[in-house]
């Protein structure tokens, strides 16, 4: 089960998910509810804890019992949240450059609020919808602009066109909050757990010691730690043929079969 970032949708699997495929594995990529393509309603609730729930929701819906559950960013915060509330339907957790700890919300969010004001003009007229608060979040998330071109800034923005767009992007921020990751205990998951980490990803500190990925692998009894000297925070962007490489050589299954 591969869980997107803030910002994103399944979209950011493309060039992961098929690697998956070829290993004779299914891979369901997921657009969080109020991101990509799913449903966005005015009274609905975008949390961590309810983003965990409407992902058991999906599995149950897609009758898959059990999954390895890979999180990226935002994701990889569900998915601790989810691997927490129903440890039963979670067989290995992949946490991409996940917000945790005290990294929640984390700096990419507090900035687009702040850069609300900035563009206020552009996205009072509604014109082209989240990208100019978009835009910057996305290049600096991957470790070359150059990976982040306008036609792809345009595919990730695409769901936050208009001003409506604008307004739920900025309610889902608004819904990232330490409040739902407080009352898990990352020492008592179960689960073998692999951390992938960017090195340059621009939002969190990658000094040792302090550095998030490092703090979560420290936290979490039995977890591995794998650096990316050259990835930014969007690592399926940056080095998607590494990720699918590591994710199945966690889980143990090339050519075995089964669900991720």
């Amino acid at each position: 089960m591969l869980v997107h970032g803030f910002g994103t949708c399944s979209f950011v699997w493309r060039n992961v998910a098929p690697s998956i495929a070829v290993a004779n594995l299914t891979a369901f990529a997921v657009d969080m509810f109020g991101h990509g393509e799913s449903d966005r309603p005015l009274d609905a609730d975008y949390g961590i804890a309810a983003q965990a729930e409407y992902l058991d929701h999906a599995l149950t819906a897609l009758r898959v019992p059990r999954a390895s559950v890979v999180g990226l960013d935002l994701g990889g915060a569900v998915a601790l949240r989810f691997a927490a509330a129903h440890p039963e339907r979670v067989d290995k957790l992949i946490l991409v450059n996940p917000v945790a700890m005290d990294e929640i919300p984390a700096e990419d969010v507090k900035s687009l609020q702040k850069n609300t004001a900035r563009y206020a003009f552009r996205v009072s007229r509604g014109v082209m919808g989240a990208a100019p608060l978009m835009r910057d979040l996305l290049r600096k998330s991957v470790s070359d602009p150059a990976r982040m071109p306008e036609s792809l800034v345009a595919r990730y923005t695409a769901p936050f066109v208009g001003r409506d767009g604008v307004d739920h992007l900025l309610r889902v921020a608004r819904f990232v909050a330490k409040d739902d990751m407080e009352e898990i205990d990352l020492r008592a998951l179960p689960h073998p757990t692999l951390v992938v980490w960017g090195d340059r990803d621009p939002w969190v500190s990658s000094e040792p010691g302090k550095n998030p990925g490092e703090k979560l692998a420290n936290t979490i009894g039995g977890s591995r730690l794998v650096r990316l000297p050259t990835a930014g925070r969007l690592v399926p962007e940056d080095n998607p043929e590494m990720l699918a490489n590591l994710i199945l050589d966690f889980i143990g299954a090339r050519g075995t079969g089964g669900t991720i």
